[in-house]
């Protein structure tokens, strides 16, 4: 009965993840694509740890453990970035 829903799950989550390309493309501010980058981020892990349980792969929530951490130091790391006069208009 409930065989669809891990795999419906996934799906969802990757149009969700194509969706967020048109934001990374359009973004009118570099701040609006690094949001879409985390967006991407959050997503791949939620995917990945679907994809563990659906297909019986603890290794996948390894990979989703590297994604969580990576996502953690980039936000950091562009936090950090200085801005320019242009950049706060």
């Amino acid at each position: 009965m409930m065989g669809w829903f891990l795999p419906a799950t996934a799906l969802v989550l990757l149009l969700n993840l194509a969706v967020g390309m048109i934001r990374v493309y359009r973004g009118p501010t570099p701040a609006d694509r690094m949001l879409a980058a985390l967006l991407f981020g959050t997503t791949t892990v939620a995917v990945l740890l679907v994809l563990a349980e659906w297909m019986a792969l603890p290794a996948l929530r390894d990979v989703a453990l590297l994604f969580v951490m990576l996502a953690a130091i980039i936000s950091v790391a562009f936090a950090g970035l200085p801005t320019t006069d242009e950049e706060r208009r």
